[in-house]
């Protein structure tokens, strides 16, 4: 095994030298050991400017727009929390005022709907008493047409009675016996017509 590895090794190791040798001698610089000291310099040199640039003048600035868009969008979150919270606490202003306003309607509904009541029961009241009155005149009244209705009832039947036999017969007769007759007829009908 290590007699084929060292046979691989210095295979390889002359096919490099020989296509190094063959291309020197076609024009390839790059493959030419006399050149590799100032490849190895300059890649050196390359590779340590590019790593000073990047390190010096390119992350810096990369890293500090990192930590300025961590700022900005820590302090967009910190400012959308606030917003929240501050729209969370008008909210709840805003149902407490809703829930206030409901309530000073309702009592207020409640005091119009009562003083409405009073005023109704008010004019209630004092149209049943003008009623009362009203009723209690007409009762008055027709207990006083009643009381005097036999009275004139009896006057008229005397007259018409008197005329009456004056003119069929054309006798004279004297009102006191047609007010007797009359006053003994109406004492003997006053239960059926007035209901005493």
């Amino acid at each position: 095994m290590v007699k084929k590895i060292s046979f691989q090794s210095i295979f390889l190791s002359f096919l490099f030298f020989r296509e190094a040798f063959a291309a020197e001698s076609t024009g390839m610089p790059q493959l030419n050991p006399e050149f590799w000291i100032s490849q190895i310099f300059w890649l050196t040199g390359t590779f340590t400017l590019l790593y000073v640039v990047l390190s010096k003048l390119i992350l810096p600035k990369i890293s500090a727009n990192l930590e300025m868009r961590k700022s900005q969008i820590l302090e967009n979150i910190d400012t959308a929390e606030r917003h929240r919270e501050e729209v969370e606490i008008k909210t709840k202003e805003y149902e407490e005022i809703i829930k206030n306003t409901k309530i000073e309607a309702q009592n207020y509904f409640n005091q119009t709907r009562e003083k409405i009541l009073k005023n109704i029961n008010k004019k209630k009241d004092i149209l049943d008493y003008d009623l009362n009155q009203e009723i209690k005149k007409a009762e008055t009244e027709i207990q006083s047409l009643m009381d005097k209705a036999p009275e004139k009832v009896n006057k008229i039947a005397i007259e018409t009675s008197g005329d009456l036999i004056n003119h069929l017969l054309g006798i004279n007769v004297n009102n006191s016996s047609i007010s007797a007759i009359v006053e003994d007829l109406s004492i003997k009908n006053k239960d059926k017509y007035y209901g005493h």
